[in-house]
């Protein structure tokens, strides 16, 4: 049997990657720490847990990598999963890395690199996720309790990318057997615009009619309101750097290739607001 492995396979890309797949006629094997239990083609599978690794590979020819969260660091836990995954033949990994770099975090471009180097596998840079506007994400959690988004990015933008449109990009490379016309070894997934926290807001605000303000605070806070979350500090440091980062511009950038690899544009942020729209309800 051959087919496509989900990590992360009930989080937000990949229970739609999921769906989209099996809509294909494509078989599917769905992977996580619970595994939904209606799901004849579920396997538990855990990052901290490597015996469960193999059996999830096993049969599978390709595999849709989400990196364990909450970590700098992800070789540790990855590396062996890929030699594992080599040695069985997997013919093409897609991972789901980032194009938002963490600062002091070589792990996550050390992965990057990894698959890149190998024939058939690639690495999807998604943008920030327009679903960290939803809760439980602390950006959507004070939307709808405060009807306030608190950050250090200033005026900064970020492509921000709905998370269904990374779910059909990776899709389109997982689908075939001789993957995508479009072949290449990494692609920058973006929304079709670069927005501010404050044109987010306005957006949310005139869409819905709930008011939504920025309250601008410093990296610092930023931190501690992360590591209060129950973040590690190392990664709570991290995100708070991205912030002032997304500060100084450096995230402001947006690119064409959801529309190259599923020939259609990526959904705006209004278009995602208005699917989305009582979302931010108080009590919702």
């Amino acid at each position: 049997m051959t087919g496509v492995l989900v990590t992360g396979g009930t989080g937000k890309t990949g229970s739609v990657l999921a769906e989209l797949l099996r809509g294909g006629g494509v078989p599917v094997r769905v992977a996580g720490r619970k595994p939904p239990a209606g799901d004849p083609g579920a396997v538990r599978f855990d990052w901290d847990d490597p015996a469960t690794h193999p059996a999830a590979l096993r049969g599978m020819d390709r595999v849709y990598l989400v990196p364990p969260p909450l970590t700098v660091d992800p070789m540790p836990q990855v590396g062996p999963f890929l030699d594992e995954a080599e040695r069985l033949g997997v013919r093409r990994v897609v991972l789901l890395g980032s194009a938002v770099v963490l600062p002091d975090a070589p792990g996550a471009l050390e992965l990057a690199a990894r698959v890149r180097a190998r024939p058939g596998w690639v690495v999807l840079r998604p943008s920030g996720f327009m679903q960290n506007f939803l809760s439980p994400h602390p950006v959507g959690d004070g939307i709808r309790r405060h009807g306030e988004i608190r950050t250090a990015a200033g005026a900064g933008r970020l492509g921000w990318i709905d998370a269904r449109d990374i779910a059909a990009a990776a899709a389109a490379l997982l689908a075939g057997p001789d993957g995508h016309p479009h072949d290449r070894r990494d692609y920058l997934l973006t929304g079709p615009k670069a927005l501010s926290y404050g044109e987010a807001a306005a957006i949310i605000t005139a869409e819905t009619g709930r008011p939504v303000r920025v309250e601008p605070i410093e990296p610092a806070e930023v931190a501690a309101g992360h590591r209060a979350a129950g973040l590690p500090a190392a990664l709570a440091d991290a995100l708070a750097a991205v912030d002032a980062g997304l500060a100084a511009g450096l995230q402001d950038q947006v690119s064409t290739d959801v529309l190259d690899l599923t020939g259609r544009p990526p959904r705006s942020f209004a278009a995602f607001v208005r699917d989305h729209a009582t979302a931010w309800t108080p009590g919702a």
